[in-house]
């Protein structure tokens, strides 16, 4: 599959890790999209309207281009756990998923700059914690690491890595973009394209040949 260069309207650091491990290449247009939370939506909703929203407004500033946007989303119980605002809120997340299980959804949305053509999708992970201690809780909230991630962790972290026991679902969907899919996803965006471009200038030839 050739895949053209892409615009990732998102600055998280993880996801551009993850474009890069599987050999994309992008450059990086953040989003000025608010991350709104529909109380009427559910979270699978939520992340995949946020996702779409985020692409849509940077493809509107660029006016071509494929690009890129995602959101993610965790859940404990019927509770939307986001990024915390301090380290006294994240200990408090920490504590409340330590022991227990929670899921975590992360939308993406595609669309072409060009035409206004877009694809969105969302992928849902459950995650089991294993019971923290309150040290280990407060030495990793001092490393700042949980005030940039929603839920108060990121599995890739060195204490992130260790409180999670066990997930059911996509590894990469919980670091904040799942790779499968969203492959999957492109090829059949960019096909559906080139299939567009082709009938297009079909169209055209036989308007002028007639």
């Amino acid at each position: 599959m050739r895949i053209p260069h892409l615009i990732l309207a998102s600055a998280s650091p993880r996801r551009k890790l993850l474009l890069r491990q599987i050999g994309l290449t992008f450059s990086v247009d953040p989003s000025k999209v608010d991350e709104h939370l529909n109380v009427r939506e559910s979270p699978a909703k939520n992340a995949r309207r946020i996702a779409l929203e985020k692409a849509t407004e940077v493809a509107h500033r660029r006016g071509k281009g494929i690009i890129v946007g995602a959101d993610t989303i965790v859940v404990l119980g019927r509770t939307i756990l986001g990024k915390p605002k301090s380290h006294r809120e994240a200990a408090r997340m920490l504590n409340r998923l330590s022991g227990r299980s929670h899921l975590v959804y992360t939308g993406f949305a595609i669309v072409d700059g060009l035409t206004g053509r877009a694809l969105s999708d969302v992928v849902r992970t459950r995650v089991w914690f294993r019971r923290l201690g309150d040290r280990e809780i407060a030495q990793y909230v001092r490393s700042g690491s949980p005030l940039d991630k929603a839920g108060a962790y990121g599995i890739q972290d060195d204490f992130g890595a260790v409180f999670v026991e066990s997930i059911d679902g996509c590894f990469y969907n919980v670091v904040g973009f799942p790779l499968v899919r969203f492959y999957q996803r492109l090829g059949e965006f960019l096909a559906s394209l080139n299939t567009n471009a082709k009938e297009g200038r079909w169209k055209r030839k036989r308007k002028s040949a007639s």
